[in-house]
């Protein structure tokens, strides 16, 4: 029987309607296999995944391939953004065999879970080269039978591959200093696509943690290629058709090298990501008559988070689908609710109207898409007031008529890390640009978080409808919402935040960390579940590594924290930033969180700590200048004095409000006028 109906993912539910027998990952399914003698069927997915629904809809849906399956196999489905421990695992495995990988995961174990064949998508019926769905498993179930000596030999080998690889980095070939991250990225500089923006070739992914690094990297540097080369990147990605232009927030990727067509799918972690460097570029960028580009985006993003994924206990959901069902129970079509014909545009705002927003979003009677649709693009901007008003009726006009059509179904699965990344982006963002709603939201996220997803004092790894699913809490989990926590901290003054912060880095160093190669960290717990390997991935992918996330929350956390655990804090993060140093010197694409905690960590981190007793205007003024001017990744904190560790032993100045500002342990002295100290922070 089908065990899927329970399940706290919707991917998961999404098959609950299967003939197969799904069941979960968990002990029973192992030895349910090894009682039969039959191998595990493991298909690992995700709810927004174009072709884990074409892979659904072909095969787990068709009666006589589901008869096959449940004879054969026991089949466990497994959402990957649940269980990211399982996916690591077996995405490398399914790397090693076919030298690529993707979702949907199709993996064939032996019953205590060692893979003996991996791939991904199966067609229907045989193409191109590729055996069908069925003539796969029927070669699986031959082999087992009548191979079972070459199947454990292929098992045993991989699986040796497997911890081979969860080593960890080396220890101190290379040193964090200036000519390292000088070295990075002038490499990482070389890589980009001048023409289009952004690095490499189709499909293309926004490069959102290198973002943030290669600003941190122009503000201590003032490199103004460096600038240039964000600004192109961050531009071209906001007026192409990866960017939603009615809704605002990003798309998964781009199909093509100039960000036009995009794989549809909306995820939370793109977009906080993106929201946090277009937020610091909106900082950094030239005074213009009307909103700034990255400003722009920075609001519509926030728009697209709070109207969009927003779940009714605060935190936000995991994304949006790629496809959009057109009709109940059909086929998915992609980018179904996103395009337009210039009919269309016409038909909804008259001919006048119809035809400048046809021009103003390149929409032609070619079209950009399929079957002469076009995606949305925004190549220039308003000149003027009157100009941008128009084009905000006709946006809004238009954004209403789409809401009128079938929408991609939403991910309501809250995932701890993916919230916490959105704390840290709201928190910092709306400090920034004097956005005190965005932090609201910031503050409601993480009380849910910490009220549903922590669980006597261990993190879960996700809810669903504010019910905390069972899969424990991984790396990346814990330093997110501790890196968020902290940003919270600095926005709202308040030590509850610092409080949180500290118990959940405590918990992930005893839990996380490797005992034999300090400042090493295994992504899963200490007594989280035994896999085949212990996962352990330190390179920064579609989201920063939980290790490169962990030396942010540890930088940050040694500058703020009681004197107790500071020293602690900071010694065990030069000891990850120095495992760091080898993908920086060696991959420095692959390590841009790794970039962007090095940026802050060779500059101290900078730390402004405000002294003031109230928020008169002049302490206001003071916390502003800071926020405006401070390098990302520095710490700005106002309070009384001696109210937190950061205010100990910094006075008022003549009773005034007065601003500490210190790189490392080497502090200036104290100013009280603004502008003193924006020139402090600009040197």
């Amino acid at each position: 029987m089908n065990r899927l109906a329970g399940a706290t993912s919707p991917y998961l539910r999404q098959h609950a309607e299967n003939p197969v027998h799904w069941r979960e990952w968990d002990a029973e399914a192992l030895a349910e296999a090894a009682a039969r003698d039959v191998p595990i069927l493991l298909s690992i997915g995700y709810a927004s995944c174009h072709w884990c629904h074409v892979m659904a809809h072909e095969s787990f849906e068709d009666a006589a391939t589901a008869e096959q399956m449940n004879a054969e196999f026991v089949c466990v489905k497994v959402d990957r953004e649940e269980r990211p421990d399982l996916d690591a695992v077996y995405m490398n495995a399914t790397v090693a065999m076919t030298g690529q990988g993707g979702w949907p995961m199709t993996c064939f174990l032996t019953p205590d879970g060692a893979p003996f064949y991996c791939g991904t998508y199966y067609p229907k019926q045989p193409r191109g080269g590729m055996p069908s769905f069925t003539q796969l498993l029927s070669a699986i179930t031959d082999t087992w039978h009548k191979r079972r000596d070459d199947v454990n030999s292929a098992a045993q080998q991989v699986t040796d591959a497997l911890r081979a690889q969860a080593t960890g980095l080396p220890d101190a070939e290379f040193a964090i200093a200036p000519a390292l991250l000088d070295q990075a990225v002038a490499a990482i500089a070389a890589d980009e696509d001048r023409e289009h923006g952004g690095f490499g070739g189709a499909p293309k992914f926004p490069p959102s943690a290198l973002l943030e690094g290669l600003l941190r990297h122009w503000e201590r540097t003032g490199d103004k290629t460096v600038y240039d080369l964000v600004e192109r990147t961050a531009e071209a990605m906001a007026r192409g058709g990866i960017y939603d232009q009615l809704r605002g927030g990003f798309a998964r990727y781009a199909v093509d090298t100039g960000w036009l067509v995009p794989h549809f799918e909306k995820m939370l972690y793109d977009n906080a990501l993106l929201l946090r460097a277009y937020g610091h570029l909106a900082r950094r960028a030239p005074a213009t008559p009307l909103e700034s580009l990255p400003h722009r985006v920075a609001r519509e993003t926030v728009e697209f988070l709070l109207g969009d994924l927003s779940t009714a206990d605060g935190g936000f959901a995991s994304g949006l689908d790629a496809d959009t069902h057109l009709e109940p129970g059909g086929p998915g079509v992609e980018g179904a609710t996103y395009v337009w014909t210039p009919a269309e545009l016409v038909g909804e705002l008259g001919p006048l109207e119809g035809m400048w927003a046809a021009d103003a979003f390149g929409v032609s009677t070619a079209g950009n898409f399929e079957q002469g649709t076009s995606v949305l693009t925004r190549r220039s901007d308003p000149v003027d007031i009157e100009q941008s008003a128009r084009f905000d009726r006709l946006r809004a006009q238009l954004f209403e008529v789409r809401a009128q059509r079938p929408q991609p179904a939403r991910d309501d699965k809250v995932v701890t890390a993916w919230n916490g990344m959105a704390i840290t982006a709201l928190a910092e963002t709306g400090a920034a640009l004097e956005e005190p709603s965005w932090i609201a939201a910031a503050v409601r996220c993480a009380r849910f978080l910490l009220e549903v997803h922590l669980v006597d004092g261990r993190l879960r790894r996700a809810s669903l409808d504010g019910a905390a699913g069972t899969p424990p809490g991984v790396l990346e989990d814990y330093a997110w919402l501790t890196t968020g926590l902290l940003a919270l901290y600095q926005a709202t003054g308040e030590p509850d935040w610092l409080a949180a912060a500290q118990l959940l880095l405590d918990t992930a160093i005893d839990r996380f960390a490797d005992p034999d190669q300090p400042g090493s960290w295994f992504d899963t717990a200490d007594d989280a579940e035994t896999l085949v390997a212990r996962p352990r991935d330190p390179v920064d992918g579609a989201t920063p590594s939980g290790a490169s996330t962990l030396a942010e929350a540890l930088l940050t956390a040694s500058a703020v924290a009681d004197i107790d655990r500071a020293s602690r804090y900071r010694e065990l993060a030069d000891l990850t930033l120095g495992r760091g140093a080898i993908l920086l010197a060696r991959a420095p694409r692959t390590a841009g969180h790794w970039l962007a905690v090095a940026e802050a960590s060779v500059r101290g981190p900078i730390q402004v700590a405000i002294a003031a007793t109230e928020k008169s205007s002049a302490a206001t003024e003071l916390l502003a200048a800071a926020r405006d001017a401070a390098p990302g990744g520095s710490i700005v904190l106002a309070a009384p004095p001696d109210a937190a560790p950061l205010l100990a032993d910094r006075p008022l100045v003549d009773g005034a409000p007065a601003a500490y500002v210190c790189r490392g342990s080497v502090c200036d002295l104290p100013v009280t006028d603004p502008a003193a100290l924006t020139t402090a922070l600009q040197r």
